[in-house]
Formats: C-alpha cells, structure tokens, sequence
C-alpha cells in the first residue's frame, strides 16, 4: 500500500512549491498571489529513495461551508481522510497567524499524525517565526525552504519515521498454517509465469493508458462533467466561472481501460486573457492538450461552437489529436432536433479536417447522457491507433485515381500516384509517392482525405497525408 501524504496551510505559505520540490516537476501552478490552487493535485513524490503519494490542497480559510473557500475546505479534509501523514506548512518569515493556530487546532482535533514545517526559513529569515511554531502543539516545526531545495534532510527524517509508525501500526503477522494446496490442483499444473505477469515492466510508464482531457470554455461545466464520470466531488464546482486553474489529472479506471482524466481551465479568447494568473491556467491547459491523447471538447449547449470553440478543436486537430465534441446542459434546450442540426451542421462546414466528429449531448449536473460519452471516446481512440495494411490502402488508391485522376501538373505533364503506405498511427499519417508530389493540389488533397476516411470508417480523427517524390530508378549513375 502507497503511503501518502497531504500538504496543508494558509494559503501563500508555499504548499504547491513544496509539492514540485518532492515530485521533481512544476506540476502546480505557483504564483505570489495567494489561493492560486483551489483543486487538489496528486503526484508520486519522493526525497533519497522514499516513494510516497503526495496530494497538494487548497490554502485553508475560515469560511463558510457554502462558499467557494468552504468548498476548498472540504477538498483538503478529503485529502486528509485519505492520507496517512500531513505536512501543515507556515510561513517562517511572517510567523505564526491566528489562521495557523486556528487550523492547528483543527488538525490535533483530527487526530491523524502531523509534520509541523516552518517554510521560507532559508538563512535565518524564518528564525523567530520557527520559535514561534512551538505553540501550535504539532511537535517539533522543521525549518525548510521550498524554494530553494533547504531542511529536506530533516524532512526526509520525518517522513520516513511517520512511514515507520504506520507500518508497525498496519502490521498483520502471516498465518501460522499455509492454506493447504486444492485437493483437485497439481501443483505442477501452476506456472510460474502466471505469478510473475503481474509484476512484468513493459517499459512504458504510459502504455495502455489513455490521457483524456476535458477542455472548453469557462463554466461549460467541465469539472462537474468529470465529478460525474468519477462518480465523487473530485473537483470544485460552482455557479463562479473559472474556478478551475490547474490541469488536474486523475487516474481512473472504466471498465477495462485505464485512464489519466485530465480537468482543465477554462479557455477565453486570447485577447481578453489579461491577468498573469489566467494565462498561466490557459498555459498548462493548453499543455494538457498537447500532451492528451483524445479531449472532449465540453460545449455549452445553449450557445453552441462559439469562435472560442472552433478555435480549440482546430487547436486540438493540428496537434494530431482525436476529438469528440460534448454538448452541456442539453436539458435546457427545448427545440432539440433544431439544436442538434444546427451543431452538426456547424461541425461539418468549420471542420473539414475531421468530418465526422462525433457528437455528444448530456447533462453534467443531471447525469443524463453521461453514459454515451466515454463509449465514443474509446471509438475515436481505437480509430486513432487503426493501422491498414498497404495491400488494402494502394488499391484503395487505384480506386480513387482511375474514378477522379488527378490534374494535370506544371508545363503539363501528368501527375501520377504511385504507392502509398501508412507511416504511423497516433494520429494515422500516411505517405504517397508520386513523380509530382509539389504539384498535386490541395483540393485533390482533400478528395483523398475525405475518401480515406469514409471508406476506412475514421470519424473524428486528424489524418496526415505526406507526398514524396518517388525517384527513378533508372536514373541512377550507371
């Protein structure tokens, strides 16, 4: 069992630096703003060799339950219902602040094991503030500096002790009597190999796992959409637009297939994104994109494929991804089959490099057509990593040329489409050879994608067609 730890405090006392510092990565975002994460994060974290999960929360605030800050809160105690060690941090430099003795107060009443870490004490800033932690009741504090990479030795201490403490705490000593072996089972009849499967390294941290993102406009509905496929309140939500700062990944698991659940900021058009906050949620939601495999692009229904959001699906299409479109708050359309032609319609004229995308409408906060959603996403994701073979492609091919034979080239020759092959997958790239690749025009281009996708059945997926000169063979020295 992974131990795992929850940092908790004030907001500003540097949670998420302290959260990058372990993991090794700048996974959260930090900005001198204070209440910059409202979502908790989870990464694997580790310090000289000890492995252990790591959750960063919100900056916790005496509020009240309904509000945005009550309804941080409640993420960070479910972060600290499933972690076995919290590390509460205070700022050194400022001291200890009725906010910390309140929520220090908080924690001893929860009864869980606490590590009392004194930040920002790099040289002897943090010295009268380190003094001053004693009277929080949590031990003993230890200086560090985030930041600047300082006290992780004696923090290291401190973990490993806490891990020490649970184990022997969780401690099951084995059966005195082995089971005896089935009656009906040989023994010779177990293979090895069936134990050892489990613990196989393919190589590939990421093999099998589909990196989904839920990307869209502010207030679209996007965490409440991923609350609903997680069936937990995960995320925050609420009637605010923008809560969501962080790309907040999410391991998940439906059916057979293993997931990374990405939620996402809201994107605005690039114009009005003025604060330096905004652009730093906009950046790591556009990243989350790049690095996604399939993204549901999450609409709100009522005001359906706006430029914001063509701009993000051709965003998504020119970084070789699959798309599936999610239409939102389906519930609050009353002409539905108008609605929908006009989505599809839209769709088909504004994306011509996907034609077929696949179209889904649902209600987050209802549940209501949640359950069509992921079945198209594991089709598109499936159509995304097709590969045909070359026999089926170059008579496709011969197909396509003897029905519309390409045009005429420069100085009029003949243009000629030799052979074709498929390059790679993820997203399916194939290769022609022609004598004048320069030559062909986009608008046959175009015939040939069309075509492919249609008779190969690829909805909702880029594909990239390459020409490439097919040299003579005759025309070789000698």
């Amino acid at each position: 069992m992974t131990f795992t730890i929850a940092i908790v405090g004030r907001p500003n006392v540097g949670k998420s630096t302290l959260f990058n510092r372990l993991v090794g990565k700048r996974l959260a975002l930090v900005d001198d703003q204070p209440g910059v994460t409202r979502d908790r994060r989870e990464g694997e974290g580790r310090i000289a060799g000890l492995d252990f999960r790591l959750f960063d929360t919100a900056g916790l605030e005496d509020a009240d339950a309904a509000s945005m800050e009550g309804r941080m809160q409640r993420q960070t105690e479910t972060a600290l219902d499933d972690a076995d060690l919290a590390l509460m941090l205070i700022d050194g430099r400022a001291g200890v602040t009725p906010l910390d003795s309140h929520f220090a107060g908080w924690l001893r009443r929860r009864n869980g094991p606490v590590l009392l870490l004194a930040n920002k004490c790099e040289g002897s800033a943090g010295d009268s503030g380190l003094a001053e932690a004693w009277s929080l009741g949590l031990g003993e504090p230890l200086a560090i500096s985030a930041a600047h990479g300082e006290g992780l030795v004696a923090l290291h201490d401190g973990i490993l002790a806490a891990m020490e403490d649970h184990a022997a705490k969780n401690y099951v000593p084995p059966a005195a009597v082995e089971e005896p072996v089935d009656a009906d089972t040989d023994a010779s009849d177990i293979d090895a190999r069936d134990i050892d499967a489990e613990f196989e390294d393919d190589g590939d941290e990421h093999d099998g796992i589909l990196q989904l993102a839920i990307l869209g406009r502010p207030n679209a509905g996007k965490s409440t959409l991923v609350n609903r496929l997680l069936g937990e309140e995960r995320q925050i939500t609420g009637p605010e637009p923008g809560l969501t700062r962080d790309a907040i990944g999410i391991a998940w698991q439906w059916g057979e297939q293993a997931i990374r659940l990405i939620d996402t900021a809201g994107l605005r058009r690039q114009a009005r994104v003025t604060e330096k906050l905004e652009k730093l949620a906009a950046d790591d939601a556009v990243r989350a994109m790049e690095y996604a495999q399939v993204v549901v692009l999450l609409l709100d229904a009522r005001a359906p494929l706006e430029r914001q959001d063509l701009n993000i699906a051709r965003r998504t299409l020119d970084e070789g991804r699959a798309l599936v479109v999610a239409a939102n708050k389906w519930d609050l359309i009353e002409d539905r089959n108008a609605g929908m032609g006009q989505l599809r319609d839209r769709l088909e004229t504004s994306l011509t490099q996907a034609r077929g995308v696949p179209v889904v409408t649902l209600s987050a906060l209802t549940g209501r057509g949640v359950e069509k959603l992921m079945p198209k996403v594991t089709e598109v994701y499936q159509h995304w990593q097709q590969r045909i073979s070359t026999a089926a492609l170059n008579r496709w091919l011969k197909d396509m040329t003897e029905s519309h034979p390409p045009p005429l080239g420069q100085h009029g020759r003949r243009i000629r489409l030799r052979y074709m092959t498929q390059a790679k997958t993820r997203p399916p790239t194939f290769v022609i050879f022609s004598n004048l690749p320069d030559d062909l025009p986009d608008a046959y281009a175009r015939y040939l994608q069309n075509g492919l996708r249609e008779h190969f059945n690829l909805p909702g997926v880029p594909l990239r067609i390459l020409l490439r000169k097919q040299d003579n063979p005759y025309v070789k020295g000698g």
